[in-house]
């Protein structure tokens, strides 16, 4: 079992570019259609943009015509977390980093069918991508 990463909110903001602290530390959203991660169709890898865990594979993002990077499924079990988000007067599910918290975006049960019926909407200033043949 890996460590969880643990850094003081000094640390987050001097790793972090402003947006990014926002929508991971203090769980914000970015606009969406901002996030050129939305665009990205290359096989590789979506990595936390805070610790570079592995969370999400290029063959499980699709085009949800949200505005975000949208996927099925996580990388492998474990890499997500999730909890209960009740604001903005709505219930829906949060999901985070495992290894080191970071606020990723929400999961909801809308889907593709044959995927699973999930979809991850997730910030793409919270990923880095990392091209490459590993999925």
């Amino acid at each position: 079992m890996t460590a969880k990463i643990v850094k003081t909110d000094a640390e987050w903001r001097a790793e972090l570019n402003p947006e990014a602290y926002r929508v991971m530390r203090e769980h914000g959203t970015e606009r969406a259609f901002t996030s050129p991660l939305n665009n990205e169709k290359r096989k590789g890898m979506f990595v936390c943009a805070g610790c570079g865990k592995e969370l999400f594979a290029s063959d499980n993002k699709f085009d949800s015509g949200t505005g975000w990077p949208s996927f099925t499924a996580p990388a492998e079990t474990g890499a997500i977390g999730s909890t209960e988000d009740r604001s903005l007067f709505m219930r829906r599910t949060e999901v985070h980093c495992d290894n080191c918290g970071a606020h990723l975006g929400h999961v909801f049960p809308d889907g593709p069918r044959e995927a699973g019926g999930l979809r991850y909407c997730i910030n793409g200033c919270a990923l880095d991508f990392k091209p490459g043949e590993k999925v």
